[in-house]
């Protein structure tokens, strides 16, 4: 029986409702009264939702020491800490405040610095440079803010801001060294000793960026398999892994999520919350390129095939259950992207002649037939689900952009137009929107490397209007094929770190 877009919802709500249940704790293991307030304060972590509820009270984080409540982890090293945040509590002083903070220790005179949202909207990166010190502050411009991301590089202490779906902005910058190790962690002051303040921490990350000249092919990070849900902005970690994952799809039952690792396909059950092993025959090398029919039936993977002295990317399909695979491509390098809805043609990324563009081919085989020209790179090709759309990405104009064609590869269309690298757009089933990864502009146009501050962004099909879903440590492997539930309220990707996982 076919299932309703309705059941469909209810299924995977219950299923990754069942799954974070099981598998998430707090982040920060510490919580401090710093100061001693009047009123003892609290963490509330909700492993459903991964909110950080903080309730606390306390004079001021100010002047020469500081009284608030405080949940930490201790750490060393640089880090990236970025988080939503909310002040629930909606009267109290114009100064209540919250925000994420490091801390060389508990003393109420510690050196500090933060990033704080004040209930006025006042924005700041405040800090106290030894024992002791009157604080000081760095204003930003903006008024109020959705995301807050404190960062440590080297000596260097780094905060941005973002206004609801918006990019963060350029980061206010100061010098102050801490020594290892030191507090970090979330900070909650209700700027009034008889009064407490809540505020809500939710889409907490806690990473640590690759070393200077780190290969993420040859040093390859920890993985978190995640879940945005589109509606709130809210995300949440389902897995976590030491080893290295790409790409999830997600099965169009709802049910589970295929994602790549080690040259292995593994099926991941929602309700289970474990990976197995897809059996793929003799494709044991496949890369981050792989999806799903529309019929939820086959799966079409890109296999490195070594031939006539050379290894490259072959595209093959085989059950979805897995089986024997089919070779559809017989030139390479060749690189999936896309089925057609009725699930009779594939279209993909290939390399002909040193250039690389867009080409399609019926999924028995055969002479494949090429849909774009243009100098440069034509990447990503994938089907909307009318049939009568492919989106691609294109270095076209200078930078890598998003485009259009009709499935014959006339009446090509740019869609995007700003000056980030935007890659693969994915349709959402319902037609309505796609998703795409968003570089910063210095990545070269050609490139989506691991490693990268990245983001993933949206857009009506019929509109202009950019909204950011996702800020994310990330790039390579994380947002490459589709990934949207079959509800079209959700999407899957990996984000990636490392330092400790949650």
């Amino acid at each position: 029986m076919k299932a309703t877009s309705k059941s469909l919802s209810l299924l995977i709500v219950f299923l990754t409702i069942n799954l974070m249940a099981q598998s998430q704790k707090s982040f920060f293991p510490e919580t401090k009264n710093v100061g001693d307030p009047a009123i003892s304060g609290k963490m509330v972590f909700n492993p459903e939702s991964q909110v950080y509820e903080m309730t606390g009270s306390g004079i001021n984080i100010w002047a020469d020491k500081d009284q608030f409540f405080y949940a930490a982890r201790k750490v060393s090293g640089d880090f990236i800490l970025t988080s939503k945040v909310e002040i629930a509590t909606k009267t109290g002083d114009a100064h209540r405040k919250m925000g994420l903070m490091i801390r060389q220790s508990m003393d109420p005179s510690s050196p500090y610095a933060d990033i704080i949202l004040h209930s006025d909207g006042l924005l700041s990166l405040q800090y106290r440079s030894k024992v002791g010190a009157t604080t000081e502050e760095v204003k930003f411009t903006e008024s109020g803010a959705q995301y807050l991301q404190l960062e440590k590089k080297g000596s260097k202490i780094l905060a941005r801001i973002a206004q609801s779906e918006q990019a963060l902005t350029a980061a206010k910058e100061i010098e102050l060294p801490f020594e290892a190790p030191f507090y970090v962690g979330l900070a909650t002051c209700s700027h009034n000793p008889a009064l407490s303040v809540t505020g809500l921490f939710s889409n907490v990350r806690f990473d640590v960026a690759a070393a200077e000249g780190v290969d993420g092919y040859k040093n390859q990070s920890p993985s978190r398999l995640e879940i945005l849900d589109i509606e709130s902005g809210n995300r949440k970690v389902i897995y976590s892994t030491t080893g290295h994952i790409e790409a999830p799809n997600w099965s169009r039952d709802g049910k589970f999520l295929i994602y790549n690792s080690g040259g292995k396909l593994y099926k991941f059950d929602l309700a289970k919350g474990t990976p197995e092993v897809i059996n793929t025959g003799i494709a044991i090398n496949n890369n981050n390129d792989h999806g799903i029919s529309f019929d939820g039936k086959m799966l079409a993977v890109s296999n490195a095939v070594e031939e006539n002295g050379k290894n490259y990317s072959i595209v093959f399909t085989l059950p979805i259950e897995g089986g024997t695979p089919f070779r559809v491509t017989e030139k390479g390098p060749s690189y999936w992207h896309g089925w057609s809805p009725d699930g009779k043609t594939l279209t993909y990324c290939a390399e002909r002649n040193g250039d690389y563009d867009v080409y399609q081919n019926s999924v028995k085989g055969g002479q494949e037939k090429q849909l774009t020209t243009s100098p440069g790179l034509d990447d990503g090709p994938e089907y909307a689900p009318d049939g009568k759309t492919i989106y691609f990405n294109s270095t076209r104009t200078g930078m890598m952009q998003i485009w259009k064609m009709n499935t014959d590869g006339t009446n090509q269309q740019q869609v995007t137009f700003d000056n980030y690298q935007n890659w693969f757009a994915h349709s959402s089933p319902n037609g309505k929107s796609i998703m795409y990864i968003s570089y910063p502009s210095e990545v070269p146009a050609t490139s989506h490397p691991h490693n990268q501050r990245v983001m993933l962004r949206m857009q009506a099909v019929d509109g202009k209007e950019v909204k950011v879903k996702a800020h994310i440590y990330g790039g390579q492997g994380t947002f490459n094929v589709p990934s949207w539930s079959p509800d079209s309220k959700k999407i899957a990707f990996v984000s990636y770190t490392y330092g400790e996982l949650e």
